[in-house]
């Protein structure tokens, strides 16, 4: 599977290429929509930061206490209630006169709920194609997550201007609601892929096993710490500019957009390994511009440029699926979506505390510097290909390249990250 025609063709691709586009766009409304009803509320750049990336901080909850679940649960049914789950919730939040506190105890709740979201959708994606389309099915998921947050985040600014923050919640709400009726009418139910009961003792027993190769935690550091401090960066545009934060955020998505449908179709294998550094410190380094009060137009650039790095996220997670063993796929690709998530929400409130006491564009370059120094001080434990790949019991399979299963087999490529808004994965 090469083509993107083989890939629609794909029986089950297009109604989980339309849920996940609905639940993307609905996360990028909504959340700029809170991001403002906050920051008009309080005037705290930390408060505006944590609201529109707060929900990721308590994915770290999700990614302890609800993982094994991942592969475990019936992934129609578990992709239709967090859809609606999020609708209601979102839909709470909308009500008029709702204090501050209350949103983020809402907020709270649907991140924690939110963990197990990238784990059980890009699972049932290696269920639905080949193992040779895995991949580039990944890539679009991707790329359309790009395309729906410039569209979003572009509409977001005019519709929280004509129907005001709480009607532009309301937007939001609706498309989950619309997502979670696409995946009920248009995927087959399916047993889970794992059976056996989920618990928070199995969750742990293997979040532990995936933490004890140095070669894994490289991996899912360098996935989590350069994306969540450039992720902080983002999280101050509505600080910097609150009447064209929007823009901002729409040339951060495309960047990606480009980065990824580049990245996921037509890197060829050879110079993925090379070009995994570059991204990186590509997704860092235009932010110090920031730090000279650039003109808009050129802020503008800098940051569809530096989004461009994010393509990096599809090439570690190659590297991580070929280092997991196939049976513990989905709380892999969980438990990177959560961490990654976690890491964005605590550097977009160590981003909105530094803009407290400094000023946004201080705080942007800061966090830009951090990526930078990060990203070289991981390089050492990134050397070298992927070999064998351990099991809890002690076997050994062997390593490799091949299937790019979303499971996480041990000769598997992986799926990309996310999109940059608070949801299950979706940055």
């Amino acid at each position: 599977m090469r083509t993107y025609r083989e890939l629609f063709g794909a029986p089950e691709f297009a109604p989980l290429f339309w849920s996940t586009t609905l639940h993307t766009a609905a996360a990028t409304v909504s959340g700029l929509a809170l991001g403002v009803l906050v920051y008009g509320a309080t005037g705290s750049p930390l408060l505006a930061a944590l609201s529109m990336f707060g929900a990721s901080l308590a994915q770290v909850l999700g990614a302890a206490l609800l993982m094994s679940a991942a592969d475990r649960v019936p992934p129609r049914g578990a992709l239709t209630g967090l859809a609606t789950l999020f609708g209601v919730g979102t839909a709470v939040q909308a009500v008029p006169g709702m204090p501050v506190w209350a949103l983020f105890v809402v907020l709270s709740g649907l991140g924690t709920a939110a963990a197990l979201g990238g784990g059980v959708r890009y699972g049932l994606l290696n269920e639905v194609l080949a193992r040779d389309g895995f991949l580039l099915g990944r890539s679009v998921l991707n790329m359309v997550t790009g395309l729906a947050q410039v569209v979003g985040f572009a509409a977001g600014g005019v519709l929280v201007t004509v129907l005001s923050p709480r009607g532009t919640l309301l937007l939001g709400a609706v498309l989950y609601l619309g997502s979670a009726v696409v995946a009920r009418c248009g995927l087959r139910a399916r047993a889970p892929r794992v059976a056996g009961r989920a618990s928070v003792a199995e969750t742990w027993r293997t979040n532990r096993f995936l933490w004890s190769s140095r070669a894994r935690r490289c991996t899912y550091l360098a996935l989590w710490l350069p994306n969540g401090l450039v992720v902080g960066c983002e999280a101050l545009f509505v600080p910097y500019d609150p009447g064209r934060a929007g823009w901002l955020f729409a040339c951060a998505a495309l960047g990606m957009f480009v980065g990824d449908a580049v990245a996921g179709r037509w890197v060829p294998p050879r110079w993925r390994a090379r070009i995994d550094l570059p991204l990186r410190l590509l997704l860092a380094v235009p932010y110090a511009v920031f730090l000279f009060g650039p003109p808009f137009v050129v802020a503008l650039v800098a940051v569809t440029l530096a989004s461009v790095g994010f393509a990096a996220t599809l090439l570690l997670q190659e590297r991580l699926m070929a280092l997991t063993p196939e049976a513990m796929g989905g709380q892999a690709l969980g438990l990177h979506g959560a961490g990654m998530m976690t890491a964005q929400g605590v550097c977009a409130g160590l981003a909105g505390a530094l803009a407290e006491w400094t000023s946004p564009a201080v705080a942007m370059g800061v966090l830009a510097s951090a990526s930078v120094v990060v990203t070289v001080a991981l390089v050492p434990g990134l050397r070298g290909s992927p070999g064998g790949v351990g099991t809890p019991g002690g076997a050994v399979s062997s390593g490799g390249t091949g299937n790019p299963g979303g499971t996480g087999t041990a000769n598997g490529a992986g799926d990309v990250a996310g999109a940059r808004v608070a949801g299950d994965g979706v940055g």
